[in-house]
């Protein structure tokens, strides 16, 4: 994994893990995360999955309401990161 330690988020990763149902992830995230942060991580996979089909800038601003900042900077996780956000968007699709 790149950009932090492996070992220090281990014990929240292992929890996340554990979490067997939908009631339980929210559950969870509601009391981790404040309404922004869930609102702002939603909002972060969204644009990730609009800038894997290609769309322009404008038309992910236009569909999330996200700025340009946060666009830019999804995508360039999704073209230098870890690929976190390719592992989720692929995992969805074959749901589908």
């Amino acid at each position: 994994m790149s950009g932090f330690s492996i070992n220090k988020y281990d014990k929240l990763f292992n929890a996340i893990l554990k979490l067997d149902s939908m009631d339980k992830c929210h559950q969870f995230f509601e009391d981790v995360c404040t309404i922004k942060e869930l609102e702002d991580m939603t909002q972060r996979l969204e644009v990730a999955k609009l800038l894997s089909l290609g769309k322009s800038y404008q038309e992910v601003s236009q569909k999330t309401g996200a700025s340009t900042a946060t666009i830019s900077r999804v995508n360039k996780c999704l073209n230098y990161g870890a690929g976190g956000y390719k592992l989720v968007i692929d995992k969805e699709d074959k749901k589908d």
